[in-house]
């Protein structure tokens, strides 16, 4: 596993309940600023084996980016469950529930 593997991995991992990322702000994060491919690749296959939580990461204009049915209202039902307001357009207001890894206890 490379270097930024593993720390994409602790990143999501480290997303408290109520929160969320974006791609890119985790691949910022991960000493990556252009990895954000990347970081879809990671989740894709490596959510089940490290137990990521999947559901807290989201795109740069604060929306869900799985385009199957069933999959997005999953992850916006597992959001809501934290706390997580939607607009009625489907936007999280980042400033409000963005994780800062860096700015974390």
């Amino acid at each position: 596993m490379t270097p930024f593997t593993e720390q994409v991995i602790r990143i999501i991992q480290s997303i408290p309940e109520g929160k969320v990322m974006t791609y890119g702000g985790i691949a910022r994060a991960a000493g990556s600023p252009r990895g954000a491919r990347q970081v879809v690749r990671i989740l894709h296959s490596m959510s089940r084996k490290y137990k990521l939580p999947w559901h807290r990461v989201i795109n740069s204009k604060g929306m869900i980016s799985l385009t199957e049915d069933e999959s997005s209202s999953l992850q916006k039902l597992y959001l809501q469950e934290e706390g997580i307001i939607f607009d009625e357009k489907g936007v999280v207001e980042l400033k409000q529930f963005q994780f800062d890894p860096e700015c974390a206890d």
